[in-house]
């Protein structure tokens, strides 16, 4: 995704997360997609993996 197209994402932060700043991650998704950046450093690169993988973390990291 081009730096222009990522600048049109709609980031979201975890509900868990407080306004305190703490260590959190947002992530956007698109279609086919899941972006994610580190909150406190919007200007980095973010990490994007497909749909498929994303499903695989979180299911795993639920189960946990």
């Amino acid at each position: 995704m081009s730096a222009e197209n990522s600048q049109q994402l709609v980031w979201r932060k975890s509900s868990y997360s407080g306004n305190e700043g703490g260590e959190c991650v947002e992530v956007a998704a698109t279609s086919g997609s899941v972006y994610i950046r580190d909150s406190k450093d919007v200007h980095r690169p973010h990490l994007s993996v497909n749909a498929a993988g994303w499903a695989a973390f979180v299911g795993f990291a639920a189960a946990d």
